[in-house]
């Protein structure tokens, strides 16, 4: 599940970096996929918080 928040992050320096090179729309392409991934990551954070908490198994 780290590998999703990495990628995330990696997407959003890479729009920063095409941001302050002045290329908007691989800026925007870069920021859209770093959303999508980072949403991906808390909705599977948040299913596994809560079986972990139903189940037992700590997942803190």
């Amino acid at each position: 599940m780290g590998t999703i928040l990495w990628i995330g992050i990696v997407f959003f320096i890479i729009a920063l970096v095409a941001w302050l090179l002045g290329a908007r729309g691989v800026a925007g392409m870069s920021a859209g996929m770093g959303r999508t991934f980072l949403g991906i990551f808390l909705v599977i954070a948040i299913i596994l918080i809560i079986v972990g908490a139903f189940t037992g198994h700590g997942a803190y």
